[in-house]
């Protein structure tokens, strides 16, 4: 009986593989889908060629240009940083260090990351130390999703050591929240004095674009009308990510479905997951809120938010914090704030994105 059992599995994994084999066989090169995946000749937008300026005149004069670059998720901002760090780098000599605080989210971390260091036993002063000595400028410092620092992390030292610092470092802030750069607080603010850039949505032509790229690359044949119809359905219905793009596009080449439409519905549920995911606990409980208060109006939602905080345990966000983290979530492709008449006046309704299903999925888990 075991034995038949195994042979059954054996012949299971031949088939799985024939099949893998089968629906693959139009790709050429399946790293091109990957959301990581630098193109030799990325899409080059106008907001590129003025990081470009700031950091070729840094280089030049060693005096350090700080900048807060903004948009919303999928417009290539963390791309854009991985090809200039690469390019930059071999015209110019300008070292570039990267680091995510989503997955390093403290001052502490960050450094320690960049240091390529375990944090502890270490006190925060002594990392400094170390980082200038090991890194003595001039250099860029990218922080990914730089909103994503600790809370508990109130003053941010790591900005006001890096834009201090006697090295003259270059400091770049990523962040997906275009209220991000108010939420700094004075002192940090005035020491970066940074210039701010905003990356737009892409439109339907640049994610057209985009899309012929990866084709050419990394398929054998390429369909232009269904690349158009992807282009035209992420620009309309996903605000211009370009991830959900490409995730149908491979979806589309290896048959994951039938029609255009399923792949494009299939890539976009699995980005949405991946967003909330990541999603802080207070931000999941303000949607699963949403999804309670009939009316949907921001007041009115944060009443429930507020409930809801007392029976998870949870501290809830003060009123404005809550605005500003529907903002955010806005700005993510979660949801929409939309004007809607009350009695004689207006007011804000939220409106959602992602279903019922996704939230509870998503809550469960951090929860559990």
């Amino acid at each position: 009986m075991r034995e038949k059992r195994m042979e059954s599995l054996l012949e299971y994994i031949e088939k799985s593989r024939e099949e893998a084999e089968r629906v693959g066989s139009s790709v050429k090169d399946f790293r091109v889908f990957d959301f990581s995946f630098i193109p030799d000749k990325p899409l080059v937008r106008p907001e590129t060629k003025r990081i470009i300026d700031c950091l070729v005149r840094y280089q030049q004069s060693g005096i350090p240009r700080h900048l807060v670059i903004v948009g919303p998720r999928g417009c290539g901002k963390t791309l854009t940083f991985r090809y200039l760090a690469k390019a930059l780098k071999e015209k110019l000599g300008l070292p570039f260090h990267g680091v995510n605080c989503r997955v390093h989210n403290t001052s502490f971390k960050v450094l320690a990351n960049i240091l390529k260091m375990h944090p502890r036993g270490y006190a925060y002063s002594e990392l400094c130390e170390r980082f200038e000595q090991t890194i003595p400028g001039p250099a860029v410092i990218v922080l990914d999703e730089s909103d994503m620092l600790c809370e508990k992390d109130v003053r941010k030292d790591v900005l006001y050591f890096l834009s201090r610092s006697k090295r003259q470092y270059s400091v770049v802030l990523l962040s997906n929240n275009p209220r991000y750069l108010r939420s700094l607080d004075e002192s940090t603010r005035s020491s970066l004095q940074p210039e701010y850039i905003h990356f737009d949505s892409y439109s339907a032509q640049e994610i057209l674009d985009i899309l012929k790229d990866r084709a050419e690359t990394g398929l054998k044949t390429v369909d232009e009308a269904m690349l158009g119809e992807i282009a035209a359905m992420t620009a309309k219905n996903i605000g211009g990510d370009a991830r959900v793009g490409i995730k149908s596009l491979l979806y589309c080449a290896t048959k994951e479905a039938e029609s255009v439409q399923v792949c494009f519905n299939k890539a976009r549920e699995d980005v949405i997951a991946d967003v909330l995911s990541n999603t802080n606990e207070k931000s999941l409980l303000i949607l699963k809120a949403a999804l309670l208060e009939p009316t949907r109006l921001v007041k009115a939602v944060y009443q429930q938010y507020v409930a809801l905080c007392r029976q998870y345990r949870e501290e809830p966000y003060g009123y404005t914090q809550y605005y500003a983290a529907i903002g955010f979530m806005a700005s993510l492709g979660i949801l929409v704030l939309v004007s809607a008449k009350v009695d004689r006046t207006f007011s804000n309704r939220i409106e959602l994105l992602v279903t019922a299903d996704q939230i509870d999925a998503a809550i469960a888990k951090r929860f559990h």
